[in-house]
C-alpha cells in the first residue's frame, strides 16, 4: 500500500504563521497537521473564554488558512488540527464561514468530549487527552478539515493514519509506530535540527518543518520537503524522541508504545527510518489535565553592579525584608545569578543580577506595597542601585496538575460535516502501566587516560517538561560513548552536575537501542510553566545546562 505523507506546519500556538503554505507548495504530502496546545496555552485560552465565551481557540490557525484553504482544497491535502483548543465547535463554524466566503466547498468536521470543566469546579480549564480514533472517524465520512480540542500531540497523526489504512484498537504495533511518528512530528522543527545539540552540523537559520512517510506496518520515513533548511539524521531524531517522555513504555489514550523498541537508520540524506516499534494495549484510564489560577505573583529584579556583590545583595535583601515582613506574603524567593566577571570590558558584563519574586493569593499583597519598598530603596541602598524594569502590579499565574480518569467518564464524540455525531468506542483491552525492568548495561569502556572538559563534547541533550517534573534525556554519539555514558552518568553524579536535583526524586531510565538515557526530575518546576517557579520555567535549557558541566572524559573520547 502507498504510505501516507503526514506533515506538520506548526508546533506550538505562535508558529512560523507561513508554514501551512510551505508545507502545501514544498513537496507531496496528502495530511498536514497543526499543534497548538499545551499546558500554558490551555491556560491562556482559558482565560481567553472567561472574557468571551465564543473564544478560546488558536485564533492564528483561522489567519493562516483564509490564505490557504484554497490551496489545500486544489490539491487533495487535509487538515488535522488541534487549534480548537477549549472551543473545537466554535472553531468549526468559524472555519465554514471562511470556507462560504471564499466559495470553496470544504467539508468542516470536529473531535468533542474531552472538555471536563464543569466536573473540577475552581478550573480555568480541565480537559482529558483524546486519542485519534475521532479524528479517524471524521476523515473516514470525507471531511476535508478535522478540527479538535485536547487530544494527545501524537493522535494527530494515529488519527489519520488509522483511517488511511483501516487500523482498528487492536492493531497495538501499528498504533504504536504511528505514536512515535506523531511525537516526532509534533514540535515542528525540532526534529529537523531546531534546538539541536549539535546545530552546527548543519544549516539552521530556517529549518523546514517536517513530515513521516507511514507504512502500513507502521514504521516510518521522517524526512523534510526538497529544499528546505535544517537537516535530519539520526541525532535530530533521537533528540526529539527523548523530549518530554519518561520510561520505555510512552502511554497514550489509544496504545502504549514501546521506546525501547525503537530502531532508528539513516535511509539517505534528510532521511531517517523508523521501524521496530512495538505496542501495547492503553492504560484503563485518561489524563486529565487541571489549569487553574493560583495566585498572583510579582518580581523586582536588582542589578549589582562591580564589587562586593555578596554584600550588595546582603544589603538590599535585608532593606527589603524588613517592609516583605509586613504583609506576610505566602511565598518570598531569592535567587543571585552571578553572571558578573572580573575586570569586566562592559558594565553588563560587570554586573549580577538579584531576582525577588513574591506569590500571594491576595493581589494587593504582592501589588504596590511591594513595588513602593523596592522603588523607595532608589537612592537608599547599594551604590550603583537600579533595576531590570520598574516593579508594577502582581500579575496572575496558573497552575497545572494531571489527574487520571477511567475511559468511560469521557464522551469522545466524532462530530461529523454532516452534523452526524459518532460516538467512539472505549478501548476494549486495557493494560496497567509498569515500569520495565532496568535492561542490562554495555560492558564499560576500558579508561586509560582522562581530561575534564565539557559533558556535551561527547554526548547530546534535550529536555522539557510535564507539569512540575522535568525530563532530561542524554544520548551518547558512538558506541564507545555510550559504553562510557551508561556507567558514569548514574543519578547520583547527574544529581551532583545538576545540584537543583539533590533533594529532589530523580528517575533514570535507560533505551540501550538509542543509546540513551532518560532522566526525570520530580518537582523540579513546581506547580508548572504558569506558575514560574524557576528561572527556565519549562525546563528548555536544563540539558545544555548538564552538556555544559566539566567531568573527566576518556582522552580516546575526545
Amino acid at each position: 500500500m502507498t504510505p501516507l505523507r503526514v506533515g506538520n506546519f506548526s508546533g506550538f500556538y505562535g508558529d512560523r504563521a507561513s508554514a501551512l503554505r510551505e508545507m502545501l507548495t514544498g513537496g507531496e504530502v496528502d495530511v498536514l497537521t497543526g499543534d497548538y496546545l499545551a499546558e500554558l496555552t490551555m491556560l491562556i485560552l482559558g482565560r481567553d473564554r472567561l472574557k468571551d465565551p465564543g473564544a478560546g481557540y488558536a485564533r492564528t490557525f483561522a489567519r493562516q488558512l483564509e490564505d490557504c484553504l484554497g490551496l489545500a482544497h486544489e490539491r487533495g491535502i487535509r487538515i488535522v488540527t488541534n487549534a480548537g483548543g477549549l472551543n473545537p465547535a466554535g472553531l468549526a463554524d468559524k472555519v465554514r464561514e471562511l470556507a462560504e466566503r471564499l466559495g470553496i466547498p470544504v467539508r468542516v468536521a470536529h473531535v468533542e468530549g474531552d472538555d471536563l470543566t464543569a466536573a473540577y469546579p475552581g478550573t480555568l480549564a480541565a480537559h482529558a487527552y483524546l486519542g485519534g480514533f475521532g479524528i479517524a472517524e471524521c476523515l473516514r465520512a470525507g471531511a476535508d478539515v478535522v478540527i479538535t480540542g485536547r487530544v494527545t500531540d501524537a493522535a494527530l497523526v494515529t488519527g489519520p493514519a488509522a483511517a488511511h489504512f483501516g487500523w482498528g484498537p487492536g492493531d497495538h504495533d501499528q498504533l504504536a509506530g504511528a505514536v512515535v511518528a506523531g511525537h516526532l512530528l509534533e514540535c515542528g522543527t525540532q526534529v529537523t535540527g531546531g534546538n539541536y545539540a549539535f546545530f552546527q552540523d548543519g544549516d539552521v537559520r530556517r529549518p523546514g518543518f517536517p513530515l513521516a512517510e507511514i507504512h502500513a506496518d507502521g514504521s516510518s520515513v521522517v524526512t523534510k520537503h526538497p529544499g528546505t533548511g535544517g537537516f535530519v539524521d539520526t541525532g535530530t531524531v533521537t533528540a526529539q524522541l527523548l523530549y518530554e517522555t519518561g520510561g520505555a513504555r510512552y502511554a497514550g489514550p489509544d496504545v502504549t508504545a514501546r521506546l525501547d523498541t525503537v530502531r532508528l537508520s539513516q535511509d539517505g540524506p534528510d532521511r531517517v527510518r523508523v521501524e521496530g516499534v512495538r505496542g501495547e494495549a492503553p492504560p484503563p484510564t485518561l489524563k486529565v489535565g487541571l489549569n487553574r489560577l493560583g495566585g498572583f505573583r510579582n518580581e523586582v529584579a536588582f542589578v549589582l553592579t562591580g564589587l562586593d556583590i555578596e554584600a550588595k545583595a546582603g544589603l538590599v535583601r535585608e532593606q527589603m525584608d524588613a517592609a516583605l515582613a509586613k504583609a506576610a506574603q505566602e511565598e518570598v524567593r531569592w535567587e543571585l545569578a552571578r553572571t558578573d566577571r572580573v575586570d569586566a570590558d562592559t558594565e553588563e558584563t560587570a554586573s549580577a543580577v538579584l531576582r525577588l519574586v513574591v506569590r500571594d493569593s491576595d493581589p494587593d499583597v504582592v501589588g504596590r506595597g511591594l513595588s513602593g519598598a523596592a522603588i523607595e530603596l532608589a537612592l537608599a541602598s547599594y551604590p550603583g542601585f537600579h533595576v531590570l524594569a520598574p516593579p508594577g502590579k502582581g500579575a496572575p499565574y496558573g497552575v497545572f496538575e494531571d489527574v487520571a480518569v477511567p475511559h468511560g467518564a469521557v464522551d469522545h464524540v466524532a462530530v461529523l460535516h454532516d452534523g452526524r455525531r459518532i460516538a467512539v468506542a472505549r478501548p476494549q483491552e486495557t493494560r496497567t502501566l509498569r515500569e520495565l525492568p532496568e535492561p542490562a548495561l554495555p560492558e564499560p569502556l576500558h579508561v586509560g587516560s582522562t581530561r575534564r572538559a565539557p559533558l556535551g563534547y561527547v554526548a547530546g541533550a534535550r529536555s522539557g517538561d510535564k507539569g512540575g517534573n522535568a525530563n532530561v534525556g542524554v544520548w551518547a554519539r558512538s558506541a564507545d560513548a555510550w559504553r562510557w555514558l551508561a556507567h558514569e552518568l548514574t543519578v547520583e553524579r547527574f544529581r551532583e552536575l545538576i545540584p537543583e536535583a539533590r533533594d529532589l526524586p530523580v528517575i533514570r531510565h535507560v533505551l540501550p537501542d538509542l543509546r540513551a538515557l532518560n532522566f526525570v526530575i520530580t518537582g523540579i518546576l513546581g506547580a508548572g510553566v504558569a506558575a514560574q517557579h524557576r528561572y527556565d520555567p519549562q525546563a528548555k535549557a536544563l540539558g545544555e545546562w548538564l552538556r555544559s558541566r566539566h567531568v573527566d572524559i576518556p582522552e580516546e573520547l575526545l
